[in-house]
């Protein structure tokens, strides 16, 4: 999992989701903008973390609370909902 580059700031965040809440664009392949990293922060449960984009390895990681999401720009990616579970997206650029 990469890291989000300490020559980017923090400027926004969604709400927290749920299974129930979680909106159907973040469960397809999609990306950030063009220089925008985001860090997926699970606070309860889990979720399943894969990346779609076809010119990277196909990667799947299960984030957990100790095990944050990191979302390079342009990189397409999706997540799964395999339970209960609370979450936060945190954008960086």
């Amino acid at each position: 999992m990469k890291t989000i580059p300490d020559t980017v700031a923090h400027y926004k965040s969604t709400p927290v989701f749920t299974e129930e809440s979680v909106p159907a664009a973040l469960q397809r392949s999609h990306t950030t903008a063009a220089g925008v990293w985001a860090r997926i922060t699970i606070l309860e449960g889990s979720l399943l973390y894969r990346i779609t984009d076809a010119s990277q390895a196909t990667e799947e990681v299960l984030l957990t609370p100790e095990l944050p999401g990191v979302v390079e720009p342009r990189i397409e990616h999706e997540v799964n909902v395999v339970g209960p579970v609370r979450f936060q997206v945190d954008f960086h650029r």
